[in-house]
């Protein structure tokens, strides 16, 4: 085909869905409704996608968990076996450090979360915060932990852990709703009727999808929460592996330092947890599972709905144009040129769809992200390239039986035709 006859057929195609707009608009629904349902889940999830990454890296790409349950469980939904599980120690991280020569860091940390009661609350003055975290950790925390940076001030020292000083490290919002415009560092608040000296402030961190995140952390020396909070015996250690070292050799070395410490039997399953932040990507992984079975059905009834439909009113344009295919092979156009001309019509009626489906999908990511900023939905080039191949291919695969019917009827019967 010359590239005059190109753009004939091409210009015959447009003239033909012009005279037949409502049609053709019908038409084309479902393929809008199939696109544009694509694009907008997709953006949505690779957004999602892009800030569970980015929260992996953050929380160290290179760091392990030890922890006596499995982490994100419900502990009443475990096995016995599990919950009788004796409690990790203190002094866990240093055997481990010491045991393991992946290990650059190893860190022990206990956490009091209470927000069903009133009992946790920092106060100074006539402000006081009561929805937070308060955590023990050792100095060697925040090598463990890169998304814990300390903006103002400084992190608990060795001095202030040996000597279980009454410091605090706070999150942004915490220093933001307790001092408003005032300088924190050194300043004395009161945790729970207990006097703490502000020795420094976290940088800002709203935390994934903007739930609580380190600006509603407060820190304080392990020895210190010990001494304070001596009920709550869950410990968690975190472990971060040396650079030259990989994942797995770090996990092994870990997990057989524990085993020694914790006297596990060769032949019995360990009674603890090692796991990465990669767990909060698996996690998502199978959140995120069921919404991409879902919208790929959606898409795909709009899709195949949207192809019956061209198939539809392709073949009543054969119909309705017997006659001109006719005139057009008797006066020299072959089957291809026919083939070639009806398939044409069929695809630029599919990527109009296809195009304003993109449209669509992209203003729904825009609305979503500038509605609710937590979810950053983005509109990559390669969905962009995905949805309008999928129009395409819907034009050619639904297009191609009318097409391919109007190049075999007869010229004869065609000039005949009324």
């Amino acid at each position: 085909m010359t590239r005059d006859e190109a753009l004939e057929n091409v210009s015959v195609a447009v003239e033909t869905l012009r005279a037949n707009k409502l049609r053709s608009g019908l038409t084309i629904l479902g393929i809008v409704v199939g696109v544009t349902t694509v694009i907008a889940v997709a953006s949505i999830i690779d957004g999602l996608n892009g800030e569970i990454k980015e929260r992996v890296q953050r929380l160290g790409s290179n760091t392990l968990f030890i922890t006596r349950i499995p982490p994100m469980q419900d502990v009443t939904r475990l096995p016995a076996k599990i919950r009788v599980r004796k409690y990790l120690e203190d002094e866990d991280a240093a055997f481990v450090a010491e045991a393991s020569p992946a290990v650059s860091y190893a860190t022990v940390f206990a956490n009091r979360i209470n927000f069903n009661e009133t009992t946790d609350e920092i106060r100074y003055g006539n402000s006081h915060v009561e929805r937070f975290f308060l955590r023990g950790v050792q100095p060697e925390y925040i090598n463990a932990f890169p998304l814990f940076a300390v903006e103002n001030g400084r992190f608990i020292s060795a001095y202030d852990e040996e000597h279980a000083r009454p410091v605090i490290v706070i999150g942004r919002s915490i220093a933001e709703s307790l001092f408003a415009n005032l300088d924190p560092l050194g300043k004395e608040v009161r945790l729970n009727g207990r006097q703490y000296e502000v020795i420094g402030v976290f940088e800002p961190d709203k935390g994934l999808f903007s739930s609580f995140g380190v600006d509603q952390f407060a820190c304080i020396p392990m020895t210190n929460f010990r001494k304070s909070f001596p009920e709550i015996r869950e410990r968690f250690v975190a472990v971060a592996g040396k650079n030259e070292f990989s994942m797995d050799t770090l996990k092994g070395q870990v997990e057989e330092a524990m085993r020694r410490k914790r006297h596990v039997p060769h032949n019995k399953e360990s009674d603890f947890e090692i796991s990465s932040p990669d767990f909060l990507s698996s996690l998502w992984s199978q959140l995120t599972g069921a919404l991409v079975l879902l919208t790929g059905i959606i898409s795909g009834v709009g899709l195949l709905v949207g192809g019956i439909g061209v198939m539809n009113i392709m073949l009543i344009s054969v119909t309705e144009r017997t006659s001109e295919i006719g005139v057009r092979k008797a006066v020299g156009a072959r089957r291809s040129d026919i083939r070639v001309q009806f398939l044409l019509e069929a695809i630029m009626l599919s990527c109009i769809g296809g195009v304003i489906g993109i449209a669509l999908g992209a203003l729904i990511a825009l609305v979503v992200r500038t509605a609710l900023p937590a979810v950053p939905a983005f509109v990559s080039p390669l969905w962009i390239a995905l949805g309008f191949s999928i129009s395409v291919g819907v034009g050619l695969f639904f297009g191609y039986y009318p097409a391919n019917r109007a190049a075999n009827l007869d010229p004869i019967v065609c000039l005949r035709y009324e």
